[in-house]
């Protein structure tokens, strides 16, 4: 039964009006999943507080010192960590919730009681560095999820993927001299946060991807650096930190993917998932941030599966409303096929090849399953 985590109190980390990132985000998600009776197939979890000794393996105790400090209490302002980063008087059991959620999704994979798992939590992780807040994150959700997976467990090679359009440089930061995590990364360069092209080591496999990089090159990197990789690796579980603001319909970043790059290099994962990995993958949510954009671009839906539903003629989107300026991109993906699992903030592809379009658009691939 595929796994799904998620937690109301993710709601309230309230990021202000014109910040990318707001609640709409998750509620976009649970909204869709019930539109498209895909609540069937999951089984639902609530996102557990993650404890200290979780964060303290990936994360300098110092800084979380601060963090806990920094954060606002009931009736206080916001407090600005940096110019993308907020904290207001809901962010730090938020965080809490969305860094516990990947604890919780290891222990369902691991007992067998549930896998794949995905987490619908917010804030992000990705950027989150060992001693350091950035990029929307403070904690780095998938970077604890793999601390847990080897201290509790005693796995000894975990893999982390990050196919957002932004460098993962909080997971690199804080598995940089870790040899039982290899580390795979494919981004946009130049593009924040400006990291990952230094160098590639043993377990840090960085593509740096330039502007207007479409399917073939970018099969080629995957297929090139990526897949020899993790399949000498042999990873005892992968972990998926998602986005997908590569795609081609993404307007703010400049990589030129489409659904069929994303249902392939989930493919690679998944049958080197089950090859090494007894099938154990935990994904969790990053960024996404255009709540009305998906609908502009609904009939782009009907490359996969046939038609898909959408405004009826002369029916227009509500206007996009004014946002604070960020790295992060918006993401406008299309699905892949009927059996791919898609949670998709924006519309989901279940069984039968239909699309119902809403608000937010950001796909995570967790896993291919059978349905009667």
């Amino acid at each position: 039964m595929l796994g799904f985590i998620s937690h109301f109190d993710c709601h309230d980390h309230i990021t202000g009006s014109l910040h990318p990132d707001t609640p709409a985000r998750l509620e976009a998600i649970t909204n869709q999943l019930i539109a498209s009776g895909m609540d069937y197939v999951l089984r639902h979890y609530d996102a557990p507080q993650v404890s200290r000794e979780a964060l303290e393996r990936v994360h300098d105790p110092d800084y979380i010192a601060r963090v806990y400090d920094l954060a606002p209490g009931p009736g206080e302002a916001s407090v600005e960590i940096d110019g993308d980063t907020v904290m207001s008087p809901g962010t730090l059991l938020a965080a809490e919730r969305a860094a516990g959620a990947g604890v919780k999704a290891v222990d369902l994979v691991m007992s067998g009681e549930a896998g794949p798992v995905f987490c619908a939590v917010r804030p992000p992780g990705h950027h989150a560095e060992r001693g350091r807040a950035m990029g929307f994150c403070l904690f780095n959700n998938i970077a604890v999820a793999a601390g847990h997976a080897m201290a509790e467990y005693g796995l000894s090679r975990v893999a982390i993927v990050d196919f957002d359009v932004h460098h993962g440089n909080g997971t690199e930061d804080i598995f940089k001299n870790e040899p039982r995590v290899l580390f795979c990364s494919s981004f946009q360069h130049p593009f924040y946060p400006f990291t990952g092209h230094e160098k590639e080591t043993e377990n840090l496999v960085d593509v740096p991807l330039p502007a207007g990089t479409g399917s073939m090159d970018f099969r080629e990197a995957i297929a090139q650096h990526w897949l020899p990789h993790l399949e000498s690796f042999a990873p005892e579980m992968i972990f998926i930190s998602a986005g997908f603001d590569a795609h081609m319909a993404d307007d703010m970043s400049s990589l030129m993917l489409s659904d069929d790059d994303y249902g392939w290099l989930t493919t690679e994962l998944l049958r080197i998932a089950k090859t090494h990995s007894e099938g154990r993958i935990v994904s969790m949510l990053e960024g996404g941030y255009e709540p009305h954009a998906l609908a502009l671009r609904a009939p782009r839906a009907g490359e996969v599966g046939g038609e898909a539903p959408g405004r009826a003629a002369g029916v227009t989107a509500p206007p996009r409303p004014a946002r604070r300026r960020s790295h992060h991109s918006p993401i406008h993906t299309d699905a892949e096929h009927t059996v791919l699992i898609q949670f998709q903030i924006g519309y989901i592809l279940p069984p039968g090849s239909f699309r119902i379009p809403v608000v937010h658009s950001l796909d995570v691939f967790v896993g291919r399953f059978s349905i009667p």
